[in-house]
């Protein structure tokens, strides 16, 4: 009895203060089905040895299966913890699922859903508090597909003190979706925008997966709210703190970490082996080149320390080559671990002619070319910013060539992260970049994660004030959204769960963002096989109700190069227009995204002819999404554009 209460307590003593276990004095379940000598009381006794089991003779009773806690009155409620029944048998662990809150009894909202990993760990689903009398659990499916039996040992629920009701103008945090991983890596794949996870060897854990050969994998579909699983071991990679980049074909290409000399690369149906890489590397960065080829550096974190300079993948000839001209060491931290985190998590961005901008996280920007032998020129300095390990940058506006560089610290960890706030302008590649100190973030951060708006605007999501890996400590619950228009950021409504490191965020083809992971350590307390999905103000009216979206009804070409025009017609007036490459992301880097502000070139009725800038390195070879925006500015779904290589 007492070992489940302390397991909550633990894996809850890193969260926010107001989610806490509520005493379940009085309260009462109700089921769809229970076997004699198994019932429901079962799962409110507070003995792990009992549990609850759907009947299964003389005849067995079909999923789905419900089970209905009453707590007799209205509560907080921000989360719901499960406990698979603790014996010899795994016989109706609960996989896919749903959690649906009720005040009357009557009329559900569902909160969370998902799929939870079949073993017989505590299974906690934190979610946006929500005051409540009733939670449902439904199980949709038998995690192991053994039979369709639902069974579970103890349900406790989480709840807060106080509720305020987010306002609309702070964006809102949709229901949590339960993975069977913790997901340390995303992508978000073209055309059926389902969203590709990954965690490592093993789907709570990474260490000791070196060599091992395997990756677990998830995919969560919007479409239809649901997870699949997938275990990868044909490409003989460990794909955990890899590099990942989407490619001129809009696969997923994915290099290094546990198993560091490897390349993979997820064509959206298969994983395929590619060649290893000249350097073996983990925690390196990627980018894609305005031809069509991948550049990375850096990356001792596996595969030895020290030396690991540029090398670049070519596209038609499926080969590695070493770059000497590409040194790593212009791009290394003063790190107090040396170059094992020095030359970590670089920010790097494909320009024009095949190079490379690196704006930090050392506070020396530099200019790398990736064709031929190789070349480096300093960019110079990031202003007065110190090293920034684990802060972001993000290409706002590529035509401008606009990168907003936002918090990090001089360290990898165990030192204050900064709330600074750069504006890096480039244009031509080898000249010096120029620098602008805009007004600081409110909150101080590293781990954390930022995605571009269709708008221009800049979501800043999750991270610490103090950065320690595999904490939740000084975890930022609240989000921030810069403007360009006033280089300032205003606080956005709070996320129910730390997203710290190890974390993710990515933007939807539907103009939302998806925020998830954060762990990967085995038993700890703050592995979070989850996300939320955060729907932005500008798709809400002052009231609170659904904004009108503009629709996109026809797209002249969808495969262009750059440079082209390209006919759009729409069922209303819009007011401007973007495209934002699809993005991937690992420990707070996402080398794909970035966004284009397009121009119009004519207008007719409700068909505009858009024009793409011309040159490859502004608008990065790839799969983009093509966003209406209303005057209102409201922007529609997106349309899958692909760029060829010029």
């Amino acid at each position: 009895m007492w070992r489940h209460f302390a397991t909550v307590i633990a894996a809850y003593a890193s969260l926010a203060a107001t989610q806490t276990i509520t005493p379940r004095t009085g309260w009462t379940v109700t089921v769809d089905s229970f076997q004699t000598g198994t019932g429901s009381e079962a799962m409110l006794d507070g003995n792990t040895a009992t549990f609850w089991h759907t009947q299964w003779m003389p005849t067995t009773a079909p999923l789905p299966h419900v089970v209905t806690v009453d707590m007799k009155k209205i509560i907080n409620v921000n989360g719901l913890t499960y406990l698979p029944r603790q014996d010899a048998s795994s016989n109706g662990n609960i996989g896919q699922h749903t959690i649906q809150l009720s005040s009357d009894g009557t009329t559900f909202t569902t909160v969370a859903f998902g799929s939870y990993l079949d073993d017989k760990a505590l299974k906690t689903t934190p979610f946006t508090t929500t005051p409540a009398r009733y939670v449902r659990l439904t199980a949709l499916t038998e995690a192991g597909n053994r039979g369709p039996w639902t069974s579970a040992a103890e349900i406790n629920i989480l709840s807060a003190a106080t509720y305020t009701k987010p306002a609309t103008s702070g964006g809102i945090w949709g229901p949590t979706i339960d993975f069977p991983i913790v997901p340390a890596a995303a992508a978000v794949l073209e055309g059926s925008g389902k969203v590709l996870m990954w965690s490592s060897y093993k789907p709570l854990d990474f260490s000791g997966g070196g060599g091992s050969g395997t990756t677990v994998t998830a995919s969560y579909d919007p479409a239809s709210r649901t997870v699949s699983q997938r275990i990868v071991t044909n490409t003989q990679h460990d794909m955990f703190c890899p590099g990942t980049s989407l490619d001129a074909q809009g696969r997923i290409f994915v290099t290094g970490g546990n198993d560091a000399p490897k390349l993979s690369v997820f064509d959206g149906n298969n994983w395929i082996a590619g060649p290893n890489m000249k350097i073996a590397r983990g925690y390196q960065s990627s980018a894609t080149l305005s031809n069509g080829n991948i550049f990375t550096i850096g990356g001792s974190w596996s595969g030895g320390k020290g030396n690991k300079n540029g090398e670049v993948w070519n596209a038609a000839t499926n080969t590695w080559s070493l770059l000497p001209g590409c040194p790593v060491a212009p791009m290394l931290t003063a790190d107090a671990r040396g170059v094992y985190r020095a030359d970590n998590h670089g920010w790097l961005f494909g320009w024009k002619s095949g190079s490379v901008f690196q704006a930090g996280p050392s506070k020396a920007m530099n200019w790398y070319t990736a064709t031929g032998t190789g070349a480096q020129k300093p960019a110079g300095l990031r202003g007065s910013d110190p090293d920034a390990m684990n802060g972001n940058a993000v290409m706002y506006d590529a035509v401008a060539g606009k990168i907003l560089t936002v918090g990090g610290a001089p360290n990898y960890q165990d030192n204050d992260a900064t709330a600074n706030a750069r504006i890096v302008s480039i244009n031509t590649p080898g000249t010096a970049a120029s620098v602008a100190s805009i007004a600081s973030m409110t909150n101080r951060r590293a781990f954390h994660n930022s995605v571009v708006l269709p708008d221009g605007k800049v979501l800043v999501i999750g991270g610490e004030n103090l950065p320690i890996p595999f904490s939740d400590n000084t975890a930022v619950l609240t989000p921030e959204l810069f403007n360009p228009a006033t280089s300032s950021f205003t606080a956005g409504n709070p996320m129910a769960v730390p997203r710290t490191y190890h974390s993710w965020a990515l933007l939807l083809p539907d103009a939302t963002v998806i925020a998830g992971g954060g762990g990967l350590c085995g038993a700890c307390a703050t592995n979070h096989p989850n996300a939320q999905i955060y729907t932005p103000a500008y798709l809400f009216n002052a009231d609170g109700s659904r904004a009108a979206r503009p629709v996109i009804n026809s797209v002249s070409a969808t495969s262009v190069a750059p440079g082209a025009t390209v006919t759009v017609t729409t069922d209303s007036a819009v007011g401007s227009w973007s495209m934002v490459r699809f993005g991937s992301g690992t420990h707070s880097v996402n080398t794909d995204q970035r966004r284009v502000p397009l121009t119009v070139s004519a207008t007719s009725g409700n068909s505009y002819t858009l024009k793409l800038p011309a040159d490859g390195g502004v608008v990065i070879p790839g799969s983009w999404m093509l966003f209406a925006i209303s005057a209102q500015g409201v922007p529609s779904l997106s349309k899958t554009v692909m760029v060829r290589v010029a």
